[in-house]
């Protein structure tokens, strides 16, 4: 450690604003001193990096892992990847941070030293469905194929995963970084669909709860961070039907269901609004809840956002605890999707509110996910 690294260390608890410190990180990399940047990234883990680290310290830290991503070199991808994968730093859900950060920002050919340097095999798995997400088709990249569909991972949970996307998988909304911050859309808010004013004569089968705690865990996988980690609500149930119901009798069959979501929708202050919803749309909603968060949190990043938004679909779908990928592809689709909401108490109208339900291709199957939350 040198005698700069040492004073910037025994300092940084005092400080008022770390500016000073990520100029002094600014100007090394600036002439080419990037392991400067990475050994000043590990004394300060191995001296602050506790379970409870300071501002200061998740600060600088997250600077200097940035600005070595960011900044063009292929030194500058090695040492970010020493300094993350050091055991000081060491730390998984750094590893998807890192691995969105280095997706969105390197290109493949650049990220292929990941697969042969010093990364862990976190950081790869997840780096590996962050590049898929932006349509890279790993399997064919130089460098990083062979470890992408080497057998000795799959049992990761990511191995779940193709390596390639499906159609429902295009146009995820993906985060772009710099320096100075990352942004990212927010697909979410009031349904499409129209206030719904009564079916029409469709006939509403009675129906019967047939949720189990796993059911709903899975149903609910993908905003389950925005529970566990922020202010959110979830509601995940499933129902079995006594008759075949027709997809235009979805809506008028939500108000049915005594959803606490719902509760006191259908009157003229709290319409329900409800409209047929692409499966393709229903993924983006539940991968964006998934991979960005809720008011309160970063979400899971790509890797593990895709994963849960697959669990989320599977499980709403009726998918088999079990299935592989390819029978949720093939289900997700047979199903009839809806998004809905209404201005009830439940939803907060904010920023952060989901409606969804599916229909199973026999009608006689209707399972939901409501998820709310708020700052």
């Amino acid at each position: 450690m040198t005698e700069r690294i040492q004073e910037i260390v025994a300092g940084l608890p005092g400080l008022k604003d770390v500016t000073g410190v990520c100029a002094v990180a600014d100007e090394r990399v600036a002439r080419g001193d990037a392991a400067f940047v990475a050994d000043l990234g590990v004394a300060l883990a191995r001296a602050y990096g506790g379970a409870e680290p300071l501002w200061q310290y998740r600060s600088v830290f997250d600077h200097l892992l940035r600005l070595l991503v960011t900044t063009p070199g292929s030194e500058n991808v090695r040492q970010a990847l020493r300094l993350v994968s050091s055991p000081e730093a060491a730390d998984r859900r750094r590893d998807r941070y890192a691995a969105s950060l280095l997706a969105s920002c390197r290109r493949p050919e650049e990220l292929a030293v990941a697969f042969s340097g010093h990364a862990s095999e976190e950081l790869r798995a997840c780096l590996v469905h962050e590049l898929v997400l932006r349509g890279v088709a790993v399997a064919e990249e130089p460098g990083i194929a062979r470890w992408a569909t080497s057998p000795h991972w799959r049992y990761h949970p990511l191995g779940w995963l193709p390596l390639t996307l499906s159609g429902l998988e295009e146009g995820a909304d993906l985060p772009s970084y710099s320096l100075s911050g990352s942004s990212h859309s927010m697909p979410y808010g009031p349904s499409e669909g129209s206030p719904y004013r009564g079916t029409g004569g469709a006939r509403v089968p009675s129906a019967v709860e047939v949720t189990t705690p796993e059911q709903a865990a899975a149903m609910g996988s993908a905003v389950a961070n925005w529970a566990e980690e922020s202010n959110g609500l979830i509601e995940a149930r499933a129902f079995g039907l006594a008759g075949p119901l027709d997809a235009g009798a979805v809506p008028g069959a939500l108000l049915t269901l005594g959803l606490e979501s719902l509760a006191g929708a259908g009157k003229k202050e709290a319409a329900l609004s409800a409209a047929a919803c692409p499966p393709g749309r229903a993924w983006r909603v539940l991968f964006a809840a998934a991979s960005t968060g809720g008011a309160y949190n970063s979400g899971s990043h790509g890797a593990y956002g895709r994963l849960a938004a697959w669990r989320s679909l599977a499980a709403l779908a009726g998918v088999a605890d079990g299935a592989d990928a390819a029978e949720a592809e093939a289900r997700v689709p047979e199903c009839a999707w809806f998004g809905f909401d209404a201005a009830t108490d439940w939803f907060e109208r904010v920023a952060w509110d989901i409606g969804l339900a599916a229909l199973s291709p026999d009608g006689r199957r209707l399972a939901v996910l409501a998820a709310t939350d708020t700052d």
